[in-house]
């Protein structure tokens, strides 16, 4: 469906389940504890989860509350900014990372004085279609970034994943290997094989040879990626979320909209929050079937033991 059509639908029937505010915040609250955040308001969070907001000013709430872009890009920085763009979809169908959000990041990224600033996806559809058709392209574009292609095995290295169980080692995109630091930037929706994609999921993006994580387990896998160069800052673009028939979507009814965004340094943390979320947005997915994200917790990329985090949630 195209976007025309697809907006038509929405418009006709009233597809996108649109959460309500106080409805949204209940689950918020109970899914994601303040944990010391209410003792310790001047602190800088481990983990904040914003909501109510437009994808940019609930990014500007996050950072301000992590400490600011400059706690994670410096003068002269090489950055990669690493949205979901594997689909062929609008981002109203929610399948991609929201434009509007990696706009901002990449205008902090200047602020902060990047020296250069990329962005890329290794796409499941075409990726020229992908780039396009997901607003991230133009946006990025009119923004003063690079997008760069991922669709060819010249563009990747081979690695080695030294603390991975399953997953030894993988070719990566020579844009992670090469940057100073990166960004992940996940959309939150349902997948049919890992349940849920949020951090740990996105990562599957950077990689070429995606396969070797179907054959030698995907959760696994999932959680070994995890283990390499990791991302200075895990963004969960929740504006929008696709709650089922993921990753691509089908129609317009399997979009919630839950204007919601989590950030966090810690993968593990911040998909346990996303998680916990996601399984109240779709209640036929067991938080405990996302295996991904105690595996890794084993790898000690994290905890999911919110209670020990300083958390901010705020309500624009």
């Amino acid at each position: 469906m195209d976007r025309r059509n697809f907006l038509k639908t929405l418009a006709a029937a009233g597809a996108v389940l649109t959460v309500k505010s106080n409805g949204m915040m209940d689950v918020m609250a109970s899914t994601v504890p303040s944990g010391s955040a209410q003792n310790a308001s001047d602190s800088q969070a481990d983990l904040v989860a914003v909501m109510n907001g437009e994808p940019a000013a609930m990014l500007q709430t996050a950072m301000k509350e992590l400490g600011g872009i400059s706690r994670f890009v410096k003068s002269g920085n090489k950055v990669v900014i690493k949205p979901n763009i594997g689909w062929d979809r609008t981002p109203e169908q929610a399948a991609n990372t929201n434009p509007d959000l990696i706009v901002e990041l990449i205008n902090m990224c200047k602020e902060a004085s990047a020296s250069e600033i990329k962005v890329f996806d290794h796409t499941c559809d075409n990726w020229t279609r992908c780039y396009e058709n997901s607003g991230i392209q133009e946006a990025v574009r009119k923004a003063g970034a690079t997008m760069v292609p991922a669709n060819e095995q010249s563009y990747y290295a081979n690695a080695e994943i030294p603390r991975g169980k399953n997953l030894k080692n993988a070719m990566i995109h020579k844009a992670i290997l090469e940057c100073d630091v990166w960004f992940n930037v996940p959309v939150l929706k349902n997948h049919g094989g890992a349940l849920m994609t949020a951090s740990m999921k996105n990562l599957m993006g950077i990689v070429w040879d995606r396969r070797a994580f179907h054959s030698r387990g995907l959760h696994q896998c999932i959680a070994d990626i995890t283990t390499f160069k990791p991302a200075a800052l895990h963004i969960v673009d929740a504006y929008r979320t696709l709650a089922t028939n993921g990753p691509q979507g089908r129609s317009a009814s399997d979009v919630v909209l839950t204007k919601t965004l989590f950030a966090s340094t810690d993968i593990v943390a911040i998909d346990t929050a996303a998680g916990k979320f996601f399984t109240q947005v779709n209640e036929r997915i067991r938080f405990e079937d996302i295996e991904h994200i105690p595996d890794a917790e084993k790898l000690g990329m994290g905890t999911m033991d919110l209670d020990k985090l300083n958390i901010k949630r705020i309500r624009i």
